[in-house]
C-alpha cells in the first residue's frame, strides 16, 4: 500500500510539474502521458471516444452470454430449439457493427491524416538513425550539428550534472538530448543502420519504425517546454530495453544560443543549456 501511494504521489507530481519536468513514465501508470502536442491531444481524445463504444459493447456481449447460459441451460431447456434463421436478428448484427465501424473509422482516418500532414512547412529537420543500441541525430539545416545519444550510465551522473533522478530517471536519461524550440514544427527523418528499430515519443504522439535502407518521416510541434522521454519500441536485440530517447524543448532564444555553440562544443552547449533550464544549482557545472 505504501508503494502504491508513493506511485500516486509521483504521478501527481509529474502531472502538476512545469518547466524542465515535463513527461515520463511513472510506476503503475495506466493512462497515456500528458499531451505536449496537438496530435497527442487528438490521440487522447480518440482513446476516450472509442471507450464509449467498447464499454457498452463489452457489457452487452457479457449480458447476452449470461442470458444464454441461464436461459438455455440443459436443465431449463431440455429440448433445444432447431431455429436456423431469423431475419431481424441477422439484420441487427449486420447493420449494427457497420454503423459502429463507421463512427470509429471517420475520426480514425482524420487523425491518421493529421499525423502525416504538418500544418506548416517544418522549420527544423532532424535525421534520427537507430543503431544497436543508441541513436544518432543530425540537424539538417544551417547549423551542422550531429551527435550520438546513449543511455546515461549511473556512474556518469555527477560528471554530466544529472544527479536529479526525478528529472533524469534511471534507464531513460541520456548523455546528449535532442534540443528543439517550443512552438516550432520539427520534421524527423527516421531510419536505421543495422536492424529495425522504432522511434517513439509518447507525449508527442510519435511512434514510427526505423528500417534499414528506408527513410520514414514524422513531425511534431511541442506546445510546452520541458524534458520528454521515449524509447525504442521495436525489439532490436539484447539491449533493446536500454535505448531511450530524450528531447528537450526550450524557448526560441535558448535554442538559438544552444545551436550556435553546439556545432563547435556540444558538451559545453549542453552544460550551458542545463544551467539556464534546470536552475541556479547548475550554474557551477556549466562554468566548469
Amino acid at each position: 500500500m505504501r508503494t502504491f501511494l508513493a506511485s500516486l504521489a509521483a504521478g501527481a507530481a509529474i502531472v502538476a510539474a512545469t518547466g524542465a519536468f515535463a513527461a515520463q513514465p511513472v510506476d503503475w501508470q495506466m493512462d497515456l502521458q500528458p499531451a505536449a502536442t496537438d496530435i497527442m491531444r487528438q490521440i487522447r481524445w480518440f482513446e476516450a471516444y472509442t471507450l464509449w463504444f467498447i464499454g457498452p459493447i463489452t457489457l452487452l456481449v457479457l449480458a447476452l452470454l449470461g442470458w444464454c447460459v441461464v436461459r438455455y441451460r440443459a436443465s431449463a431447456n431440455p429440448t433445444p430449439s432447431r431455429t436456423s434463421h431469423n431475419t431481424m436478428i441477422e439484420v441487427i448484427w449486420t447493420v449494427g457493427p457497420v454503423v459502429v465501424l463507421l463512427f470509429l473509422a471517420v475520426p480514425s482516418f482524420q487523425l491518421l491524416t493529421a499525423q502525416y500532414t504538418p500544418p506548416e512547412d517544418p522549420e527544423i529537420t532532424i535525421k534520427a538513425t537507430g543503431l544497436q543500441w543508441y541513436w544518432d541525430f543530425e540537424y539538417q539545416d544551417e547549423q551542422e550539428i550531429s551527435f550520438s545519444s546513449l543511455m546515461m550510465q549511473e556512474e556518469d551522473r555527477a560528471e554530466l550534472g544529472k544527479e536529479d533522478k526525478a528529472l533524469y530517471p534511471r534507464l531513460l536519461a541520456v548523455d546528449n538530448e535532442v534540443v528543439v524550440p517550443v512552438d516550432t514544427t520539427v520534421r524527423v527523418l527516421v531510419t536505421a543502420g543495422d536492424v529495425i528499430h522504432s522511434f517513439a515519443m509518447p507525449a508527442f504522439g510519435i511512434k514510427i519504425d526505423a528500417i534499414p535502407g528506408r527513410i520514414e518521416e514524422a513531425w511534431f510541434k511541442a506546445e510546452r517546454e520541458g524534458l520528454f522521454y521515449g524509447q525504442c519500441s521495436e525489439l532490436c536485440g539484447k539491449d533493446h530495453a536500454y535505448m531511450p530517447i530524450a528531447i528537450r524543448v526550450v524557448s526560441q532564444e535558448q535554442y538559438q544560443q544552444w545551436a550556435g555553440a553546439a556545432a563547435d562544443d556540444l558538451a559545453g552547449a549542453n552544460r550551458a543549456l542545463m544551467a539556464a533550464v534546470d536552475g541556479p544549482d547548475k550554474m557551477a557545472a556549466a562554468a566548469e
